[in-house]
């Protein structure tokens, strides 16, 4: 009888620790340049460059903005040469940091060897894994999606290859120099079981699971990795929807994701989020798996997107 006593006192101990932390974490949440700060030459005393990934547009361009506005020069890569050119153009006028843009479709498996070659004698400071694609604009089942096989197949590529190499390529670099950021862009919706979104968040799920894997070997080699998880950000994937409390705009998110980097290997990169994200996690999954629900979330994405 004592064992069973002292079992179930561990127990509720543990439960009352677990929310203590929990409640001691909401503080770090709303107030993060209080509780992770970060001094003023933090990024480039880092390094020279940041490489940003799908950085002609959205929250690429928006981190490329931001850490060309800290002192640092930038490479921005994606696949369309016009919008490179345009973002390129707005970085140098705007903080009058180098720019280099790389041209580079993501989707297909034979493009890395051009880009280490384009990167190599760099010294670079940060890594930004943004670029991803979504396999339909309306989100469906599986094999209702159009031309399935290329969508694999390009979806894979992007959202999944492109990190793993990036990695490969930037990463020797910051081991040998001691110190590096890598921040990979995930989704909130990865948190949970979402379907008609399955392609795309599966691959998010990797995203997060590798990068957390990566932070645990080579945080000891002064390497600070860090997975992102949006929700909602007003971009050219979500349809440039109207921003509010809960749609951010890309500066807006990129800004605040940004004072979140010391708060853990993971972040959703804003309060508005964070709290979206517990709400999200609380959803049972039953309600997920019913057609109604599909139903109802695809009429709500068409509304949102106007289509």
């Amino acid at each position: 009888m004592a064992l069973i006593e002292v079992f179930f006192a561990l127990v509720g101990a543990c439960v009352i620790l677990r929310c203590a932390v929990w409640l001691a974490h909401w503080p770090m949440i709303f107030f993060p340049s209080v509780f992770y700060p970060l001094p003023e030459n933090f990024f480039t005393s880092m390094g020279k460059w940041a490489v940003i990934t799908g950085g002609s547009d959205g929250i690429g361009k928006a981190y490329a903005q931001e850490f060309a506005r800290r002192g640092l020069d930038v490479v921005i890569i994606s696949r369309s040469k016009e919008k490179l050119d345009r973002a390129k153009r707005d970085i140098e006028i705007s903080t009058g940091a180098k720019v280099i843009a790389i041209a580079a479709d993501f989707t297909k498996g034979n493009i890395y060897r051009g880009i280490a070659e384009k990167i190599e004698d760099l010294e670079v400071a940060i890594l930004v894994n943004n670029v991803g694609i979504l396999p339909t604009q309306i989100p469906c089942k599986l094999l209702e999606t159009k031309q399935l096989e290329q969508n694999i197949n390009g979806v894979i590529n992007c959202n999944v290859k492109t990190m793993v190499k990036m990695c490969q390529i930037i990463l020797p670099g910051m081991v040998k120099r001691g110190r590096g950021i890598i921040l990979n862009v995930s989704s909130g919706m990865a948190k949970i079981p979402c379907p008609i979104y399955t392609l795309y968040t599966a691959t998010k799920v990797f995203v997060e699971r590798f990068s957390r894997g990566l932070q645990a070997e080579y945080k000891s080699s002064g390497i600070l990795i860090q997975v992102v998880s949006p929700f909602a950000v007003s971009t050219q994937m979500s349809g440039h929807l109207k921003t509010n409390l809960i749609t951010l705009s890309a500066e807006g998110f990129v800004r605040n994701s940004l004072m979140h980097l010391k708060a853990g290997e993971q972040t959703y990169g804003s309060i508005s989020h964070t709290i979206l994200g517990w709400v999200v996690q609380a959803i049972p999954t039953w309600i997920l798996r019913r057609d109604a629900f599909h139903h109802s979330f695809q009429e709500y994405v068409k509304k949102r997107m106007g289509t």
